[in-house]
């Protein structure tokens, strides 16, 4: 794996029946952690999720990819991190974010960083044992042996920032951060824990945009840029290729009040009969999708984020065989850390 100069590799795919054999798959390639998504209108349940993994696996590190506060009582929050950090002592990062898509998803604009913030110090009090005012109601961890770990429980609590504001928030509480784009520059504070997710694939010699496993593994991350322009506004997306059709196409099926459960079908892990034309409109396109490229090319952006500050890039592998591409990302970063390889 990856030295100290570079980020560890680390994985992020959503809660499936088979995220537990893909957990499994992740420990024995070497990878640092699984991240979880949070989208209970697209996936199962983040915390069942991560308690499967742990009990599939002995030290592979696990995380909120990204937990959105506002879908739980932080009192169940803090209840379900106590029962994954009993299955999996000292292995588990819990991270925090405003819920993009899912609240998008569910017709709702992302939460205010001013809350998510409150939820966090909210949190961090109950996981430390002590009595916390939540809407005007005294509550605290009353788990007896045997039901949750002793308090205080000491993980690492996480936030996604995007923006000013989002930054701000994490300098006020949290111990690291999860980054959803690439830094600019190298980051003002060097957290013990910062995460960037990644998007792409690692391309096999001669492989293009027509190659099924490019436009199966690699299209839904590319559609996903259209769903995301929808939802800021849904005029521009008639700017990309096939989106004015597209969104044309869109609004014959669905009303209006309505079409948000549409558009965020199959996020980030298939391409939709509604979404297939988008590949083709886009053509040699899909390959500017994150970290797409060959091994020389993985290995160069790996080392930029660890000049940027980054200690741990998570790929986030979609398509039909995820272990392959898990395999895939393993052999790149293996490549960098040893040239021989």
């Amino acid at each position: 794996m990856p030295g100290a100069s570079l980020p560890a590799l680390s994985c992020a795919l959503p809660p499936s029946r088979d995220l537990p054999v893909y957990a499994k798959v992740a420990e024995e390639l070497g990878y640092h952690r699984l991240w979880v998504y949070d989208s209970p209108a697209l996936y199962g349940d983040l915390w069942l999720a991560l308690g499967r993994a742990a009990e599939a696996t002995s030290r592979l590190g696990l995380a909120s990819g990204v937990a959105v506060p506002s879908l739980r009582h932080v009192m169940v929050t803090a209840s379900a991190i106590a029962a994954v950090e009993e299955l999996a002592p000292g292995r588990l990062v819990a991270a925090f974010g405003t819920g993009f898509t899912a609240r998008q998803a569910m017709g709702q604009p992302p939460m205010r960083w001013a809350d998510l913030v409150h939820y966090v110090v909210q949190l961090r009090a109950l996981l430390r044992g002590e009595v916390v005012d939540v809407v005007g109601a005294s509550c605290q961890m009353l788990h007896s042996p045997g039901f949750g770990p002793a308090r205080p429980i000491e993980i690492p609590l996480l936030l996604a920032p995007v923006g000013p504001k989002g930054f701000a928030a994490a300098r006020q509480v949290a111990d690291g951060v999860v980054l959803v784009t690439e830094p600019s520059v190298a980051l003002e504070k060097r957290w013990d824990i910062c995460a960037q997710l990644v998007t792409g694939i690692v391309l096999d010699a001669g492989e293009g945009a027509s190659s099924h496993r490019v436009r199966s593994s690699l299209g839904p991350a590319f559609v996903t840029g259209y769903h995301a322009v929808w939802q800021w506004g849904n005029g521009a997306v008639d700017e990309m290729a096939g989106g004015a059709a597209w969104r044309t196409a869109l609004e014959g099926e669905r009303p209006d009040g309505e079409r948000h459960l549409a558009v965020h079908e199959g996020h980030l892990v298939e391409v939709t009969a509604r979404d297939r034309p988008l590949l083709d409109a886009g053509g040699d396109a899909i390959l500017q999708v994150g970290w797409t490229g060959d091994i020389s090319a993985f290995q160069e952006r790996l080392g930029r984020a660890g000049a940027a500050g980054i200690t741990e890039a998570i790929v986030t592998p979609a398509g039909p065989d995820i272990p392959a591409e898990l395999l895939a990302f393993a052999r790149a970063a293996q490549a960098e850390a040893d040239p021989r390889g």
